[in-house]
């Protein structure tokens, strides 16, 4: 196939979008896609590679789905979503440190890039990893280049929407298991942090390197990143609410790190202090995107009951609570948790419920986590004869049964 060939369906969205008047971004908008993305496919840089995606902008752009799937423009079949995901996250993060990114003195736009790393963290809170991927795999080298061509107050605020970038990067690839990914995507956080002059957003990448360490299991490191990071901020002279949200958090991970190494003393003990500083902030609050809050205590208290085995206290806390203020990332996972106090108590219908909820609220999370793997497996081996629930979930996260 001619490069002509292969950038044509590109251009023929570029075309299409223009007879109905849009830009870019006005089409990005619609199809919940960033601008970036509408710049890459039109130029033929990216490829689409879903028939959904598709016959989504043929419908936008009013013209037939065969002149946009006639080129490589649509890829089939395409790799399984956290794969593609995975792979995109990896990719940004290549693309981050490119020669482009250091050389390159364009002016970009500060504010459109916060707006796009606010729009990256709404991508993860909903487990969107996809589009988050795609988002990313354009956005981190441009704020790489703006931050390094800005100076002053506009280089620490482009440093400020860099850093968040790569948090949310690191959130969702600690979670898919790509834990060297996800580290390197935290110490480029923390970086960025630095260099824009917000303790508190250095204070989140210890946040984000506990939970890379505690997806690999290493429970050590990540006690001792977690409790360095209380000291430091208790050291601070700030008493912000923002503060206390950052230490709350921590303490929560500190809690879970103990149920995990089996100390029920230590881990209720930070548990409670979490809940203390949960208590003055007046309400759950997103500070520094921990979500942190007197609900995301309790989701908390369910996943240290789990880890210590007290399936009982998981499922009275966990089924009374109210969680529809928290985004669909901790709803899903405290399901999860609730699924695995099913399980321990070999109630395989009402795990099997509850996981089918928490597919349909964040089905990317619960199709890639290691834990909803391992959970569907116990259950298949719990029961000579598999549900149609169970089996569709099994098929849903590419289990053999």
């Amino acid at each position: 196939m001619t490069a002509a060939e292969d950038i044509a369906p590109g251009r023929r969205i570029a075309a299409a979008r223009k007879r109905r008047g849009l830009s870019q971004r006005e089409l990005g908008a619609i199809l919940d896609r960033s601008e970036t993305w509408v710049s890459q496919v039109e130029r033929g840089v990216r490829t689409i590679d879903r028939m959904s995606v598709i016959e989504r902008v043929a419908e936008v752009l009013d013209i037939p789905a065969s002149e946009l799937a006639g080129g490589s423009a649509v890829a089939a079949p395409s790799a399984p979503e956290d794969q593609r995901a995975a792979s995109d996250l990896a990719l940004a993060l290549v693309s981050s440190i490119s020669l482009r990114a250091a050389v390159d003195s364009s002016n970009v736009d500060g504010t459109e890039l916060a707006a796009e790393a606010v729009r990256a963290w709404e991508y993860a809170h909903s487990s969107a990893y996809e589009q988050l991927g795609e988002l990313l795999l354009g956005l981190l080298p441009e704020m790489e280049t703006a931050a390094r061509a800005a100076s002053g107050d506009e280089s620490r605020r482009a440093y400020h929407a860099l850093a968040k970038a790569y948090h949310a990067a690191a959130a969702v690839l600690s979670k898919m298991s790509q834990t060297s990914a996800a580290w390197v995507a935290v110490e480029r956080a923390i970086a960025a942090a630095e260099k824009s002059g917000d303790p508190l957003l250095m204070a989140e990448g210890a946040f984000r390197l506990t939970l890379v360490f505690q997806g690999a299991r290493w429970l050590d490191l990540a006690q001792r990143t977690a409790s360095s990071a209380v000291d430091a901020l208790e050291r601070l002279d700030s008493q912000s609410i923002e503060a206390r949200s950052l230490a709350g958090a921590l303490r929560l991970q500190l809690a879970i790190i103990s149920a995990r190494s089996d100390d029920a003393e230590a881990a209720y003990r930070y548990l409670n202090e979490a809940q203390v500083l949960a208590e003055t902030l007046g309400g759950d609050r997103n500070d520094y995107e921990t979500e942190f809050g007197p609900t995301n205590v309790k989701v908390h208290e369910v996943a240290v009951a789990v880890e210590l085995g007290d399936a009982g206290r998981a499922l009275r806390v966990g089924e009374s609570l109210d969680d529809t203020g928290l985004s669909p990332e901790r709803r899903a996972r405290l399901r999860i948790d609730v699924a695995r106090a099913h399980t321990q108590r070999r109630n395989v219908d009402d795990a099997v419920a509850v996981l089918e909820e928490a597919d349909v609220i964040a089905p990317e999370q619960v199709r890639s986590h290691p834990l909803v793997r391992s959970l569907v497996s116990d259950l298949l081996q719990m029961t000579p004869s598999a549900s149609e629930g169970l089996s569709d979930l099994a098929t849903k996260i590419g289990l053999d049964q």
